[in-house]
């Protein structure tokens, strides 16, 4: 396949993601999302093929979709989109063009965070880094296209994390860099949260 000198380096740096997921051992299966932006003006995003373990994804096998679910290019597999993890980045991408990247993870300490009344608490330097932080009631598999709405509400104008209650959290950049340093930080500051309890 032929791409774009953008898109390649595009493509190259979110599968780069997608490992360095998988080496850090947040990755929950297939059932994580990482997307990004291709193009302000096509409204294009690329994620992974539903049904590929973070270590298998490839640059040439990310998929490129639209905001309205629409396959643009299927990739080096036949694997499809994954419906939820569609709707739940489509809503950020949408909503926000200042958003280039959007990761949704579910460790297990992001998901003990998630459920506390607190949440995510000032309590580390990390969890500072990361900046304010949203809340969106999460009430099950994302599939409807209304609650598009609610989750680009919750996220708002400015903030680059978002915990979905009782399930976990996506954390966004301006760069797939930046996204994964918020990532990164933000797994640090659940981490720590955890340990501080008694």
């Amino acid at each position: 396949m032929v791409y774009a000198k953008g898109e390649k380096l595009l493509r190259c740096k979110l599968a780069a993601v997608y490992r360095l997921i998988d080496l850090h051992g947040w990755t929950q299966g297939i059932y994580n999302h990482v997307t990004t932006r291709v193009s302000q003006d096509t409204e294009h995003f690329l994620l992974n093929p539903f049904g590929m373990m973070y270590n298998e994804v490839t640059a040439s096998s990310l998929i490129k979709v639209n905001m309205q679910g629409d396959i643009v290019e299927e990739g080096t597999t036949n694997f499809g989109v994954n419906q939820a993890g569609f709707m739940l980045h489509s809503a950020i991408h949408q909503a926000r063009p200042d958003i280039k990247c959007v990761v949704h993870l579910h460790t297990p300490s992001i998901v003990a965070v998630s459920t506390m009344k607190c949440g995510l608490l000032p309590l580390s330097q990390e969890s500072c880094l990361i900046g304010d932080v949203s809340y969106h009631s999460y009430s099950g598999i994302v599939i409807d296209p209304d609650e598009r709405q609610s989750i680009a509400k919750d996220l708002g104008p400015s903030n680059k994390v978002m915990f979905l209650r009782n399930h976990g959290v996506v954390c966004c950049g301006g760069t797939i860099e930046e996204a994964f340093h918020i990532t990164y930080h933000t797994v640090l500051a659940c981490d720590t949260q955890l340990k501080m309890m008694p």
